[in-house]
């Protein structure tokens, strides 16, 4: 693992925002729980969901502020940006445009969600939207579609056409069961996946286990393609963000 240590690209550490960390307290405990496993960038990616979670972006900067805060109190090279988990609709490509919703840190990466049972062409034609708009969409722990999970040339097709791929650490790992672990392990070997991320939410039922996963796919694969999933690829994302601001 390099120096500047692990990324975490999602993740609801945001207090009061959705359904991941209900207070302050909670978020700075999962912040450590981090630090502790060798993250020292994260993107947090609160939802956004119609009808669920609706959070408005101003709010959810406030609340952003206090997780900077708990971070700088446990390392000064502990460094936070804000992300969104979007979960896809007609209207993103409008919604990102207009500010309504954040990137991944100011980038052009877009993290999006999909429903469980989402149709393929569904999937794709999302995802091809935000491409063709000049965003770099990131499909969301792909390991819990049917679309995906079923038919892994699909997953190679989304690829081709320039989407990247996330599954989750507990994914990896067999906290959600062998046969998603043997799919995350085929998507692996198949190079078909571009980030991970612990997606957790709170300190009981959905802590992480980035660092556990990180020395799993370091051991099965090698540390070259761990530090590829876990620190390369996400340090693009940040790249990309200050090129950005820079324009």
């Amino acid at each position: 693992m390099s120096r500047e240590g692990i990324y975490d690209i999602h993740c609801h550490i945001v207090p009061g925002v959705d359904d991941g960390s209900a207070n302050y307290e909670e978020t700075k405990k999962l912040l450590r729980m981090e630090y502790d496993q060798g993250v020292r960038n994260i993107i947090a990616t609160p939802h956004f969901r119609f009808r669920m979670f609706e959070t408005p972006l101003s709010k959810v900067r406030e609340q952003f502020k206090l997780v900077q805060q708990a971070a700088a109190e446990i390392g000064d090279d502990f460094n936070i940006y804000l992300g969104c988990e979007f979960h896809a609709n007609m209207e993103m490509v409008r919604m990102l445009r207009e500010g309504e919703i954040a990137s991944m840190a100011g980038s052009r990466y877009v993290l999006a969600e999909f429903g469980g049972s989402s149709e393929a062409s569904y999937i794709k034609e999302r995802l091809y939207s935000l491409l063709a708009s000049g965003y770099k969409p990131i499909a969301a722990h792909i390991e819990r579609y049917e679309a995906t999970r079923s038919d892994i040339d699909f997953v190679e097709e989304l690829v081709d056409m320039g989407a990247y791929m996330q599954i989750n650490a507990d994914s990896i790992i067999g906290k959600e069961g062998f046969g998603t672990k043997r799919y995350c392990k085929k998507l692996m070997k198949y190079d078909l996946v571009h980030f991970v991320g612990s997606d957790c939410h709170n300190l009981t039922s959905r802590v992480s286990r980035i660092g556990e996963a990180y020395n799993y796919v370091s051991k099965k694969m090698d540390e070259a393609y761990a530090d590829h999933l876990f620190i390369e690829n996400p340090r693009k994302i940040l790249a990309d963000a200050k090129k950005r601001k820079e324009r």
